[in-house]
């Protein structure tokens, strides 16, 4: 009885792999990318690739991804591979890894299809030039070295999590919200915490130390679906030591009505995640 039930327990893992595998095996590459593309059109979504198709053990590739809105690129990956891990299958467990790269950084991680479910991310080494969102959304040029981890539990109103990241050696250059342009500055440290929780996307801070420039941004972002249409919820603190605000005079005049006590600027920021703006 043991064995036989051993050999259930085997057995049935073993079969569904395959049958995955042959299911993906026959389905043509145009249909894989077509699923591929229907799932991201549901989240407000376009995804264009220069190939797609069956990865072994069993999963599916694709190589110069990119992922956008309406108003443009948001995400561009070199490689990017998702992949049935088969150790949790025979547990029981259906776990999925992926792995991306972005010039000379790595995105890794893996996800739970389940109803609850579980999802992980990882960043190391992407450059911040390397990632159209900046550009797309704000209009800036951005540099400096991404790193990240995060979790995440649970769907939509249900999920909970945090993200932590860490950008060395940043600069930003014509970065605006909405059609308010913020001072350029280069950033020895940013620092931030995102915390999920309540339907809610609670940025506790995300702190800039620069070069004659403190910025913090705080704030929360309900979770709606599509992200890119939640609205925002947000401060901007912006702290610039006289020397750093006399080189950049005419960006604090135009900032002028934000100045809540000598040297300090507060700015709501508002709109969506998609089209921010300053109130």
């Amino acid at each position: 009885m043991k064995r036989r039930l051993l050999l259930y327990g085997a057995g049935i893992p073993a079969a569904l792999v395959c049958f995955i595998v042959l299911t993906i095996l026959f389905i043509p590459d145009r249909e894989l990318q077509g699923v591929a593309v229907r799932a991201l059109s549901r989240e407000g979504y376009t995804l264009q690739t220069r190939s797609f198709g069956f990865a072994l053990p069993v999963g599916i590739k694709g190589n110069g991804i990119v992922i956008g809105t309406d108003n443009g690129a948001v995400v561009k990956l070199d490689k990017a591979a998702v992949r049935l891990r088969l150790l949790p299958l025979f547990l029981g467990r259906v776990v999925f890894g992926y792995h991306g790269t972005i010039g000379k950084g790595e995105i890794n991680g893996e996800f739970s299809p389940r109803k609850k479910g579980d999802f992980k991310l990882e960043i190391a080494g992407v450059r911040l030039d390397d990632i159209p969102f900046f550009a797309t959304v704000t209009g800036a040029k951005v540099k400096g070295e991404l790193r990240a981890r995060g979790s995440l539990r649970g769907k939509q109103a249900a999920a909970s999590g945090e993200l932590q990241l860490a950008v060395k050696d940043a600069q930003l250059q014509g970065v605006k919200i909405g059609e308010m342009p913020l001072p350029d500055a280069n950033y020895r440290n940013v620092q931030g915490m995102l915390r999920i929780g309540g339907g809610k996307a609670n940025l506790e801070s995300l702190t800039l130390d620069g070069e004659g420039l403190y910025t913090r941004l705080k704030g929360d972002i309900p979770l709606t679906n599509p992200l890119s249409i939640a609205p925002l919820n947000l401060t901007l603190e912006l702290m610039p030591r006289p020397q750093f605000l006399e080189k950049q005079k005419f960006i604090f005049l135009l900032l002028l009505k934000y100045q809540t006590s000598p040297g300090h600027y507060q700015l709501p920021v508002r709109g969506t995640l998609g089209k921010p703006s300053v109130m």
